[in-house]
């Protein structure tokens, strides 16, 4: 592809990390080979940050829309002009209230094409609640606000775990795991890793819900009732789909090698083993939307805000797959779009 992707940027929780892990990323300057920056936020805040990590060798470009954008710079959009108190390290109401802006900004500009692909610094989820942001996170609130069923795809390059519930209570996952809900997660999960990683005939493991994947109904029904008619249902319609597998042996035993991606039944259960193995260079992606969205796989930190001590390489991996995703998109749509017919018998 010739063109070069616009990648908006969230700041995320302006008292975190999410700023300076940004201004690190875009000080390499090879980074704009790839894209053009358009950071969604505040020139004033960037420059407290910078200020705070003693940075003296990056500024951004000013602009005050996506298609003022330098590719030759990191460009910011000041979303916000008044002065706004900046208390490092702390959740406060004004974090949540310019978190949540920063990402309304991003997010119509997605909607409206000024933009190509978003990548979200981290936010704190519960000072970003508001009258306009009733969500557990920006997975929902992405899904609620473009087309399509989301799943949550923790990604790097040898390891992909999805997860059939997102952030809801540990004691509403029983309750909420249906055939239907896991057979959509799988169809989600297998589209995404043929359209957007170019992975030809996917081999997808389930995880078990219960321990032991119930020993034979000893020990929970869901593996019998509810997981295995799901596995059954994927691969009537061709989805190379194998399990469930018990989480614990799965891991330890490196099984998890031997799959393109896995489906988790529950968030922890799919992020303590993709964190505990690639801490600091995993990606979270949203499949399933009809926009690219990625995010680091840590949050606000707020316990290093302001030290320069944050590692940037989460967030950089984050940018490097917003931007493959969105070339691997463009080329399965261009294979697509004029298909041969298919042999008549």
């Amino acid at each position: 592809m010739s063109k070069k992707i616009k990648l908006g940027i969230s700041v995320g929780d302006i008292n975190g990390i999410g700023m300076e892990v940004i201004i690190k990323t875009f000080q390499d300057s090879r980074m704009l080979d790839m894209c053009t920056p358009i950071v969604y936020g505040s020139s004033k805040v960037s420059t407290f940050h910078r200020k705070a990590l003693q940075i003296n060798d990056f500024s951004f470009n000013i602009i005050k829309s996506a298609k003022e954008a330098d590719p030759k710079k990191p460009n910011i959009i000041d979303c916000w002009n008044e002065d706004v108190e900046i208390t490092l390290g702390q959740s406060t109401e004004t974090g949540g209230k310019y978190a949540l802006a920063s990402l309304e900004a991003a997010s119509e500009d997605m909607k409206n094409g000024e933009i190509d692909a978003l990548v979200t610094a981290p936010i704190n989820k519960e000072n970003i609640q508001s009258e306009t942001f009733n969500f557990p996170g920006h997975t929902e609130y992405l899904t609620d606000k473009f087309e399509g069923n989301s799943l949550m795809l923790m990604v790097n390059d040898n390891l992909k775990i999805g997860v059939a519930t997102n952030h809801i209570p540990l004691s509403k996952v029983a309750n909420t795991l249906t055939a239907d809900t896991i057979f959509g997660k799988l169809k989600i999960l297998n589209k995404a890793l043929i359209q957007d990683f170019c992975i030809t005939s996917p081999r997808i493991a389930l995880l078990a819900l219960n321990p032991h994947a119930s020993d034979n109904g000893l020990i929970g029904k869901e593996e019998e009732n509810v997981i295995i008619p799901a596995i059954d249902n994927a691969k009537s319609i061709g989805i190379n789909t194998f399990g469930p597998y018990p989480a614990d042996g799965f891991f330890g035993s490196g099984n998890y090698q031997k799959f393109d991606a896995i489906l988790a039944m529950y968030h922890d259960q799919g992020l303590i083993p993709f964190k505990s193995l690639s801490f600091g260079e995993g990606t979270n992606f949203t499949a399933g939307l009809n926009i690219i969205r990625t995010s680091p796989d840590h949050g606000v930190a707020y316990e290093i805000a302001g030290q320069n001590k944050a590692e940037e390489s989460s967030f950089r991996q984050a940018v490097y797959a917003a931007c493959d995703i969105y070339k691997n998109r463009a080329f399965a749509a261009e294979i697509n779009e004029n298909p041969l017919p298919s042999a008549k018998k």
